[in-house]
Order: C-alpha cells, then structure tokens, then sequence
C-alpha cells in the first residue's frame, strides 16, 4: 500500500508539473524537455534517497511544486462506488491530491448498504488533526458524517486549522435510499456545519429534509428550496435535481445569495449512478482547490459527472440495482480488448486540422464530438499551428471526450504532449523518430502507428513495434505538400507486404471511399480522412454519411468473399 501510495502521488506531481511547464516550451522542444524531465526525476531520486540513508531530516525547498490538496471526510464504501473511494478516483480524475477522514466503516454493494460502523469519535478527531496539523489542505469536503459529536469534532478543528473552502454534501440517504444519517444530527447541520460551509450539494431528498419536509417536485420548487437553504449560512447553494420527477434532463439549481443559475446537462440512461453526489461535491472541491471560482467549479465539476455516465452506462459491476461508474473512463477502454489495440478501431480514422476548423469555425473539441458522435471510431488530434500548452489543454479535453464514446485517441507526432495528457498512443511519420524509440518513451501500453509508402517501409514499423501502418497518400491532397501518391495499387502492395494493420490515407472522401474499401486485401482495416469531415460545415453529418459508405462497402466486401 505505502508504494502504491508513492506512485499515486508522484504520478500527480509529475502531471502537473507538465502542466505548469509545458506552455513554455515550444514544439521543437518538447522532447528534450521530456528527457531532461525524466533525467532530473532520476537525480532528484538519487539526492532523496541519499539524505534518507544518512539520517538527515527531509526539508521542503523554495523549489517544491505547490500541489492542490482536498481532504474528503466520509464513510467508507467497500464496494467502492461511493463515499471515500469515490472522493479519492474523482479527485485524482481531477489532478489533485485527496487525503482522507474515515468517519464509519459500511459494508455495501450494488444491492444496497448491509452494515455500518461508526467510527470512535476520538479516533476521528486524531485522523482530522494528523491531516491538518501537517499537510497544507486547501478544501475540506465533507460527506457521511454519522453522529452529532463527528460534526461538532469538524466544526472545531477548522476552527483551529482554517482552510479555503468547505464543501458540504449532506449525505444523509444513499443514492439506493438506505438511511445513513438519522435525523438528530440535522440540528446540528444546521447550527452548526452549514453556516461554515462555502457550498452545499443536497439532492431532492437532503434539501426536503433539511427543511423540515418541504415538497420538492419541480424546478420552482428547486428554486425555492436553494433559497431557504442559503438562508441557513452557506454562502452558496446547489440543489441536485437527478430524482426530479418528469424531467427530460438533469436540472441543477445554483444560488450564490444573488442569481439564480438553472444548469441543465443531459440525463444519462444507466443504473450505473451509484456515488454521484459524493462525486459532485469532490469535483467541486478540487476545482476550488485548483483556483477556480464557485460557478465554474460547479459547472465544470457537472460536466465531468455527465461525461463519465456516459462512459460507464454499459459497463457491469455488481449483481444489484445500482452500479459504479468509472471515474477515470478508463475501465471499458481496457477491459473491452485483451490487447492494447484492436484493429477494428481504423475503421473511420479521424484526422483534425487546426486550419480547417478555425475556417468554419470549429473548436477542436467541438469537431472531435461531432465526429465521434458521426461514428469516428479513432481520432488523431494533428495540430501544427498551435502552442504545446494549448496543444495540451486541447488533448486532455478531447480525450474526454473520446473515452466517454470508448475511442481511442492518438497524437501526431508530440510523444510528450501524449505522455502529459494521457493519450492511447501517438501516430509518427517517416522523418520523425523511429518507432522503437517511440515504443521505448510510450511503453508497451500505448498505441503506436507510422506512416508508411512502401513495403520497406512497413517492415521496419514493425520490427520497430508499432501497432498499425497508415499507407498513403492513395490520391492526391491539399493536406500535405509534396506527398506523393502511391494509388490503390501501391495501397495493395503494401497491405499485402505488411505484417500489421492498415488504414488508407490520402484524398479519400465519400466519393472514393468504396474503391479504397473494395481492393481486397484482409489487413486493410478502414480509411483515414482529414478534409472528408473537417472542412466542412457540419461535421457530424459528414462523419455519418461517410460511415454509412464503409459499412455498406464492407458488407459488399464481405458477401462477395462468401
């Protein structure tokens, strides 16, 4: 555990590390800084375990990098979908650090809660002063807090250990409605905790109880609700409508003591809510935490809530009624293939151009979500007229993306911009480094592709270890200046030469597309297009008019090889 602990914490480090230095550092810089990085890491490896061998006491330098810290204090779920465990993967999902408060130990899973046990309340005050009297915690959020003298216990150490924010999730029933709070401690909610408090999340049946059983059956009454609410203290009120009956989507309520905001999202069908409130409230916690201010916190913190839904509205954990989901939208990504890459995923490859979408006016996100959604089965984001930093931010935003769908998402070129952000993989060209010490830096994880023109060519990706070749270009392009075409016989020759997958790529579009598909050859796996899809208006459309092509040309293909 101590070394799974180690690891976790310097992963995070090291992640925003990249983030605060990145942006300073050009394209043409990237991998030496990369190396350097990882030359410094080992150095300062080296110093660390030098002073601890001579018995020197451990001192933090002018040179330490800040980390965002939330402490989350909160029952323990062993099925780990919600309370502690979930406090602990959304804020790592969040990049900051969480220590942690236990306050009752539950013995649950997705059919429901079979026991609790509350921890002794000294031992919960010894947990919160080790925490704070040590570690430089800059937001508290509180979830199952099971006994009158626990609450008062909070009240009083942050009195002594003031920090940024308080985060108050009022957890009283679970999400499956079993009671874990009993009513004598809303007294002391109210007295005591939620005058503290910068934010409180209730749902429909909190915010009722809270105020002593008021009806809450509408978004007027939502509205009214959060009002009454921050007329207890908190300086700010969000009432959580995913049980508002009759509604079409899910509506929160935000009140700052001034306006209103109706924050609407979309209602993802899934039994897989189990810990959605906890977090919610841990989202928002590690926003604050990072700097952001209450509203954005909390828009931000429901979009991540939304996105990861999403992701995990298949997955299957648990025999019960309500499921996990999957915090790090990584689960089904991994689980879904035994190997770190299906060649099935080349099918409709997506190939963003910066220059295309500021002519239509297209963000990268918003084009990559178009184009999943179109049917994209794998996006390549090729940025070239961008800053690393910004490059950066683009990826770690379109890799949301693109996990909540189960698509993978390649870089061109930067292996350190995929490192940072946590990309499947990286697509290089030919006078880029070679793929073996592409496969070195990314590990054996990651996904690996080259582009290649010539049998020669595509021998050597694979000796090198990559995972697929993209052969082209098959017709003339705009795209790339000087590419000579190899034509679909050329595409031919290389299939048939290559021992991995292939995608064509070059001057296809949805008139061309069935040629390419149709030249017979088992490892030509899809096409790659640029231009197809993103130099264009609308560019979902296009994506699921050039899908529908693939898939009636390669059940063609497939019923005249019967």
């Amino acid at each position: 555990m101590a070394n799974e602990a180690h690891f976790l914490s310097t992963s995070l480090s090291f992640l925003s590390f990249n983030k605060a230095v990145l942006p300073e550092f050009r394209q043409s810089k990237g991998l030496s800084f990369l190396v350097n990085s990882r030359i410094s890491r080992s150095k300062q490896t080296r110093v660390s375990m030098e002073m601890r061998g001579s018995g020197g006491p451990m001192t933090s330098d002018h040179s330490a990098v800040k980390i965002p810290h939330v402490l989350t204090v909160a029952g323990s779920d062993s099925g780990a979908g919600a309370g502690i465990q979930a406090d602990l993967k959304a804020c790592a999902a969040r990049g900051v650090y969480c220590s942690t408060v236990i306050t009752a130990v539950t013995a649950q899973n997705t059919v429901g809660v079979q026991g609790v046990n509350i921890v002794p309340e000294d031992f919960v005050a010894e947990q919160m002063k080790s925490v704070l009297s040590d570690m430089d915690v800059d937001v508290v959020k509180t979830g199952m807090l099971p006994s009158i003298g626990i609450v008062k216990i909070l009240h009083q150490q942050l009195q002594v250990y003031p920090v940024r924010a308080l985060v108050v999730d009022p957890v009283m029933v679970s999400t499956s409605g079993d009671v874990l709070a009993g009513p004598s401690i809303l007294a002391v909610f109210r007295e005591e905790l939620l005058p503290m408090a910068d934010i409180v999340t209730p749902n429909l049946k909190e915010a009722s109880a809270l105020l002593d059983g008021v009806k809450i059956n509408t978004v007027s009454d939502m509205r009214s609700a959060a009002k009454l609410l921050h007329d207890m203290g908190p300086r700010n009120v969000l009432v959580k409508g995913g049980d508002l009956p009759d509604s079409l989507d899910a509506v929160d309520i935000f009140f700052d003591g001034k306006n209103l905001y109706e924050l609407h999202s979309s209602r993802i069908k899934t039994r897989n809510t189990h810990g959605t409130g906890c977090t919610l409230a841990s989202c928002i916690a590690a926003e604050l935490a990072k700097g952001s201010s209450m509203l954005k916190a909390v828009k931000a913190s429901k979009f991540f809530v939304e996105t990861a839904l999403d992701y995990s509205k298949d997955i299957s954990i648990g025999k019960g009624p309500q499921g996990p989901f999957d915090h790090l939208m990584n689960l089904k990504h991994n689980s879904g293939r035994q190997v770190r890459f299906n060649p099935s995923d080349l099918f409709l490859y997506a190939v963003t151009d910066s220059r295309m979408n500021r002519k239509w006016g297209h963000s990268i996100s918003d084009a990559v979500k178009d184009a999943v959604q179109g049917g994209a089965t794998i996006v390549q984001l090729r940025e070239k007229d961008i800053e690393t930093g910004d490059f950066l931010e683009a990826a770690k935003s379109c890799l949301q993306i693109c996990r909540s769908h189960g698509v993978p998402l390649l870089i061109n070129d930067r292996i350190d911009v995929a490192l940072a952000s946590d990309a499947d993989g990286v697509h290089i060209g030919q006078s880029d480094m070679p793929a073996h010490v592409a496969r070195s830096l990314l590990g054996p994880e990651k996904i690996i592709g080259v582009s290649c023109k010539t049998p020669e060519q595509a021998e050597q990706a694979w000796l090198g270890g990559a995972d697929y070749i993209g052969c082209g270009g098959v017709y003339p392009t705009n795209t790339k200046e000087n590419n000579r075409t190899i034509g679909l016989d050329g595409l031919k020759t290389v299939c048939l030469a290559s021992k991995l997958p292939v995608v064509a790529i070059g001057g296809i579009n949805i008139s061309n597309a069935r040629a390419v598909m149709e030249i017979g050859v088992p490892n030509l796996k899809g096409i790659a297009v640029v231009s197809a899809l993103f130099d264009r208006e609308c560019v979902l459309t296009e994506t699921r008019k050039l899908h529908a092509v693939l898939t009636e040309a390669t059940a063609a293909a497939a019923a005249a090889a019967k």
